[in-house]
């Protein structure tokens, strides 16, 4: 294996050449452990550690090493290599920080497509799927709904969920799986390229790591036992962790996430409300806020059943959401201007005391 077969693209190889990095080793973040790493160059894997300059200069936890990433490095013997620095981003998928109002958590890195999974029987929410979809749109990677646990439920069921979502969800892909009949593995590896880079999302116990170790054809991630009273697997993934395919494909597991929070993400919300959003442009007053207001085109289009009432409460909410985390991201940057220049004064007031 080699550093083409991990995704490196001719993008990145010519940013190598333009900055003059030659001196340095390139590899790929293959799992995350508390900021400790593990890169991989293709034929050799290094357990690696940021640089002192890397790790202060970071202006946010954003500004460390995912999985995903492509790094340049030193290499120190066979096993220990230290970071400089991390290429550019082709795709930042990211959520906000779960308690940490006004800051960002990347969920991966360089992604091309991300797999949306839920299982049918009871973690089935387009409000869900749709905040995946924003997230997603936001980075320009492509989303694709896997419904898992077929199985578990009868084909009336499996029919009444699709028109659920096509109801709501015209454009969406999907695809049917059952990790235990395998139905629907063919279509995800049809779909998976090589060299291109795949990461599974959705909540725990959907079945993303049993979907990873069917797609290797080997139990390489330790999956939990499923209950028989809720049918829930149990969480079992704690890191971030990326695989190579037989087929070329690059994967990565992430660990179930219950919360997404907005980001800035005002355009991906746009992209995955499309329709409601062309609507509100067509509102008599463009302050109108789609709630009981005369003239309002998206209204207008609940009441005749064009667009779906929960979809447009789902939009607002986004954007409500959105809207706050820059308020708060705002705040943080003025906090740290003002910061900045007190500290700026107080080493000027020394000096000048020191002068005299």
């Amino acid at each position: 294996m080699n550093l083409r077969d991990l995704g490196l693209s001719d993008e990145l190889i010519a940013y190598l050449k333009d900055k003059n990095l030659s001196e340095f080793a390139v590899g790929r973040v293959t799992q995350e452990h508390r900021e400790r790493y593990i890169v991989s160059t293709g034929d050799n894997e290094y357990d690696a550690e940021i640089t002192g300059n890397l790790r202060y200069s970071a202006s946010s936890r954003a500004d460390f090493p995912a999985v995903g990433d492509w790094v340049t490095m030193t290499v120190y013997d066979p096993d220990l290599a230290i970071i400089h620095s991390i290429l550019p981003r082709k795709s930042i998928l990211e959520r906000q920080a779960v308690g940490k109002s006004g800051e960002k958590q990347i969920i991966s890195t360089n992604i091309d497509v991300a797999f949306i999974i839920q299982s049918i029987d009871n973690n089935f929410s387009i409000n869900r799927l749709e905040r995946y979809q924003a997230i997603c749109n936001s980075a320009f990677i492509e989303p694709v709904f896997v419904i898992s646990k077929i199985d578990l439920v009868d084909e009336k069921k499996v029919k009444d969920t699709i028109e659920e979502l096509r109801e709501r969800e015209k454009n969406v892909k999907y695809i049917l799986l059952s990790n235990i009949t395998q139905q629907g593995l063919d279509q995800i590896l049809d779909f998976i390229q090589k060299g291109k880079t795949y990461c599974m999302v959705g909540s725990s116990g959907v079945g993303k790591s049993t979907l990873i170790n069917n797609l290797l054809k080997k139990n390489v991630l330790k999956t939990g036992h499923i209950s028989e009273s809720t049918h829930k697997g149990r969480h079992i993934t704690d890191h971030r962790e990326l695989f190579v395919l037989a087929n070329g494909g690059i994967v990565i597991d992430n660990p179930g996430m219950r919360e997404l929070g907005m980001t800035d993400s005002a355009e991906g919300i746009k992209t995955t409300f499309q329709e409601i959003y062309e609507l509100t442009l067509k509102c008599k007053f463009p302050d109108c806020k789609h709630v009981n207001e005369n003239g309002c085109a998206v209204i207008e289009a609940i009441d005749n059943g064009i667009i779906s009432r929960d979809s447009v409460d789902n939009f607002r909410k986004m954007l409500r959401e959105e809207e706050r985390f820059q308020t708060t991201l705002a705040e943080k940057r003025k906090k740290d201007r003002e910061f900045g220049r007190m500290c700026k004064n107080i080493m000027k007031e020394k000096n000048r005391k020191w002068n005299y």
